[in-house]
């Protein structure tokens, strides 16, 4: 089994073991209802059943599926875009099996947004499991991207801090501690961010500099 993470609201955990609400791809009628018949044993609340990824993100947008479940002989090049277009603008667990891959097609599915691919694995008590880790996957992947963007954003606040505690040390004469209790006083007396006070000093000094 192969199972790769992506892709942004997490999906809680008590949800998870109560009634998500999936979308199922097949374009196999007789591959279809072994998926379907695991969903509806696992409690999930099947949305709708589609034979193919055409008009797939326009389907997604419509329905608003927690988690989208695709079974397909192998994806090609225009469903794994489809899969990667209807997870753009609002990211949820996709859960693939395949009867047949390769590695680039997989790395392509993973690129495009995939949480969990599985090849030649279906059965009907296997779904529920499979499910549960392209959520949990999809979940782990995303906090760290917002862990990732929160140390980000943390780093370019210090930055723009350092730069206004160095306009306010040459423009008003201040040691370096008391610029900063400055701009900590200031922050609070504004309810704002220390890193949004900085910005806003930074910019007001340069508009003078004009």
């Amino acid at each position: 089994m192969e199972v790769a993470p992506h892709g942004c609201n997490l999906i809680p955990l008590a949800i998870v073991t109560k009634s998500l609400s999936v979308l199922l791809i097949d374009d196999n009628p007789a591959r279809a209802d072994i998926v379907e018949a695991g969903l509806r044993n696992a409690g999930y609340v099947l949305l709708a059943r589609l034979d193919g990824t055409h008009d797939l993100p326009a389907r997604v947008g419509a329905l608003q599926p927690d988690v989208i479940v695709v079974s397909i002989d192998s994806p090609s090049r225009d469903s794994i875009e489809d899969m990667r277009r209807s997870t753009e603008q609002q990211p949820r667990p996709i859960a693939l099996f395949a009867d047949r891959s390769d590695p680039a097609t997989i790395a392509a599915a993973m690129e495009a947004g995939v949480s969990a691919y599985v090849v030649k694995g279906l059965a009907e008590d296997r779904v529920r499991s499979v499910v549960d880790v392209a959520v949990a996957h999809f979940n782990r992947y995303h906090a760290m991207r917002e862990e990732l963007d929160r140390a980000r954003l943390s780093l370019v606040e210090r930055k723009m801090v350092d730069r206004a505690k160095g306009l306010l040390m040459e423009k008003n004469g201040l040691a370096e501690e008391a610029a900063y209790r400055l701009l900590r006083k200031l922050a609070m007396d504004q309810n704002k961010r220390i890193g949004e006070v900085a910005q806003d000093i930074v910019t007001y000094i340069k508009v003078l500099k004009k």
